[in-house]
């Protein structure tokens, strides 16, 4: 069966619609606290930092000022925050320098003023500001590393608050006595709000001996500088309970779970029972399609645990472990090992893309996979199992006019799947 129109046209907009349920413009204003008697500074980092700030504008009754920094290509015109762009995944020197300006806007904050912290997915690498002895190099170095060793963003997380001056509630520490407000738009499995953006305003109760171990299970090589500082008995990062971040109030404002219920929804009203399998879905892309595939077998072939027309959505963040120089993202990756396994099945239809419209560092948000995508690709000289190998699965799609490209869709509640059942 060829994926039809109609397959394809769902599948998107069901991509559209868990996009929408996060577009910062419809839940900022929601959440925003009330004005105080001091000055109002907005600051904030992330994907959907800019978008997040234009809100904010729009809504603030009285006067404000501030600083955001976003990926290159996020960002949105603001006129009284100013949006600084930077480099993501690996931080560069935009964002260290965004890092440092959002440190000196903080300094000398009274007890009543009010500071309006935006955070969402993205901020560790774009709010970069290294602890005293490293360099930016050794922050590239390390995040280099980490994106391709396989770790889990809560791990990578770890490591980043241990090597940061801002991350790990020190952002928090900074502002104070101010009033904090962060408004937290989640991209990681659970909403553990001390690994979104590594929780520049939230308390961790992770430590530098569990940073070190990452380092070592994944076997991450890192400038001598970086060894000695992790070794070095640093002061931790605020632990919970630490009365010192009393003064910050964290708010989770939107989610993956979310998106995933508007998602369902709209299944519901296009003639499909939706089967949420949740955003915890953590590990290797490829092994997580494999577990999808089995149980889009199982309903396939046995109508259990539910009976077609069935539509799987799940979330989280899988990660992939770069073996080859191929391009591609995780969820490309993720759908490439889904058809793999589905070969044998006629009346399956899927899609994977990253909510904040980047698969990766390509520019796609995701891919479609039809019951006829391997066939398709033979004819054309593919082998989708070499392009698996090479981590190239972006080529693969790209070659089959499988790839979904809509640009940043300026919000990001991290990793969306959708497998229709017929």
């Amino acid at each position: 069966m060829r994926m039809t129109t109609h397959h394809r046209a769902l599948l998107e907009r069901l991509f559209r619609v868990a996009i929408a349920a996060a577009d910062p413009m419809t839940i900022v204003p929601a959440h925003l606290p009330a004005p105080r008697a001091g000055r109002t500074i907005v600051i904030g980092a992330g994907k959907a930092a800019a978008s997040m700030a234009r809100a904010v504008e729009m809504h603030w009754p009285g006067e404000l000022s501030g600083l955001v920094v976003t990926r290159y290509s996020h960002s949105v015109p603001c006129s009284r925050i100013e949006v600084v762009e930077a480099a993501h995944p690996v931080p560069d020197a935009a964002g260290l320098g965004a890092a440092q300006r959002i440190l000196k806007l903080v300094e000398n904050l009274q007890p009543q003023d009010l500071l309006i912290c935006l955070i969402t997915g993205g901020g560790s690498a774009l709010l970069s500001l290294p602890a005293p002895g490293l360099t930016l190099a050794d922050k590239q170095a390390v995040n280099a590393a980490l994106l391709t060793s396989g770790a889990t963003i809560a791990e990578m997380n770890c490591v980043r608050k241990h090597l940061s001056a801002l991350k790990g509630g020190r952002l928090g520490l900074a502002c104070a006595p101010a009033q904090v407000v962060s408004l937290i738009l989640s991209d990681v499995p659970g909403d553990d709000l001390s690994v979104i953006a590594s929780g520049p305003t939230v308390e961790d109760a992770s430590t530098f001996a569990e940073a070190r171990a990452i380092m070592s299970r994944y076997q991450i090589e890192v400038p001598a500088a970086v060894q000695a500082y992790l070794a070095s008995g640093a002061p931790e990062t605020p632990k919970p309970g630490d009365g010192r971040l009393a003064h910050c109030q964290n708010i989770l404002i939107a989610s993956a779970y979310g998106s995933l219920q508007a998602a369902a929804q709209e299944a519901r009203a296009a003639g499909y029972v939706p089967l949420v399998l949740g955003d915890f879905i953590e590990g290797e892309a490829r092994e997580v399609a494999r577990m999808h595939a089995g149980l889009a077998k199982q309903i396939a072939l046995r109508g259990e645990p539910q009976a077609r027309p069935c539509l799987i959505l799940s979330g989280g963040e899988t990660s992939v472990t770069i073996k080859s120089k191929g391009r591609g993202g995780r969820n490309s990756e993720f759908i490439l090992a889904l058809a793999l396994a589905l070969r044998d099945q006629n009346s399956i239809h899927a899609f994977a893309g990253d909510t904040d419209g980047i698969d990766g560092t390509q520019d796609n948000a995701g891919c479609f996979m039809a019951p006829d995508s391997l066939a398709r690709a033979q004819a054309l000289g593919l082998n989708a199992q070499d392009f698996l190998d090479r981590n190239d699965a972006y080529s693969f799609f790209e070659a089959l006019g499988d790839l979904l490209i809509t640009g940043p869709s300026l919000t990001n509640v991290n990793d969306f799947r959708a497998i229709l059942i017929e």
